[in-house]
C-alpha cells in the first residue's frame, strides 16, 4: 500500500498531513485508552510487538510493485484482533516510519499518505468490531464469516485510501494503474482472514498468555 514516490507531490502533499494529523491524534485517543486499561507497561509492550510486526510485515513479505502502489499483507485484522486498536495503531505508525528511515528513504515523503492508508481503515474496522461482535464473546471464539467481515474492511478501506490518493493526484487518468493495484489486492482478501483465524485458534491453546499483558484482554475475555 505503499503510494508510488511521485504520485503526490507538491501543494498536494498538505491534504495527505492534514489526514495523518487527524488520524494520529485519535490513535493517541486509543492508546490512552488502552493504557487506562492495561497501564503504560501493557502499552509499551504490545506497541512494540506490533511495531516489530509491522517492520517484518513490510521488509520479509513478499511487496511486489503494482500500478499506483505496492501489494503488502500487512495483517492489520491480526494484529488488532491479538494487540488491540490502540497498540495496533501505534505499531502501524512506528513500523511504517522504521521501514523509511531504515530500508526505505524515497518512501518517507509519502509517509503522510501512507499513514492515513494504514490508520483510517483500522478505526473502521475497530468501529465495525463494536457492531458485530457481542459484548461477551472473546475474539478467539469469533467466526469465520465475522473475521472475514473484519479483514476485508481493513483491506477494502485500504485500497480506498490508495485509490483516493491517486485520483486526487492524478485525476482519473489513474483509473487503469489502480483497477490494477485493486484487482491484485484481492489476494490478501482472501489470505487475511485465514491468518486470523490461524493465530486465534493458536492463542486458544496459549490462554495464559491473558495475564501477561502482552496481548488485549479481549482476546480472550
Amino acid at each position: 500500500m505503499h503510494i508510488e514516490p511521485g504520485i503526490i507531490d507538491g501543494a498536494k502533499m498538505a491534504l495527505s498531513i492534514g489526514t495523518a494529523t487527524v488520524a494520529g491524534g485519535y490513535g493517541l485517543k486509543l492508546a490512552w485508552e488502552t493504557i487506562k486499561t492495561s497501564g503504560v507497561a501493557g502499552l509499551a509492550a504490545r506497541g512494540l510487538i506490533a511495531t516489530g510486526a509491522v517492520l517484518a510485515f513490510f521488509q520479509l513479505l513478499p511487496h511486489p510493485p503494482v500500478g499506483v502502489s505496492e501489494v503488502h499483507l500487512i495483517l492489520g485484522s491480526t494484529l488488532f484482533l491479538t494487540l488491540g486498536a490502540g497498540p495496533a495503531a501505534l505499531g502501524l505508525a512506528l513500523g511504517l516510519l522504521l521501514q523509511g528511515v531504515a530500508f526505505a528513504p524515497w518512501d518517507l515523503p509519502q509517509y503522510f499518505a501512507n499513514l492515513t492508508t494504514l490508520l483510517v481503515p483500522l478505526y473502521a474496522m475497530a468501529a465495525l468490531a463494536r457492531r458485530i461482535v457481542a459484548p461477551g464473546t472473546a475474539y478467539v471464539d469469533l467466526s469465520y464469516a465475522q473475521v472475514a467481515k473484519l479483514s476485508a474492511t481493513f483491506q477494502g478501506g485500504i485500497v480506498a485510501w490508495v485509490a483516493f490518493w491517486a485520483f486526487y493526484a492524478q485525476g482519473f487518468a489513474a483509473w487503469e494503474a489502480v483497477a490494477t493495484f485493486g484487482a491484485a489486492y484481492m489476494l490478501v482478501v482472501l489470505i487475511e482472514p485465514l491468518v486470523d483465524l490461524g493465530v486465534l485458534a493458536a492463542a486458544k491453546t496459549m490462554r495464559g498468555l491473558g495475564k501477561t499483558g502482552l496481548v488485549t484482554p479481549r482476546l480472550y475475555a
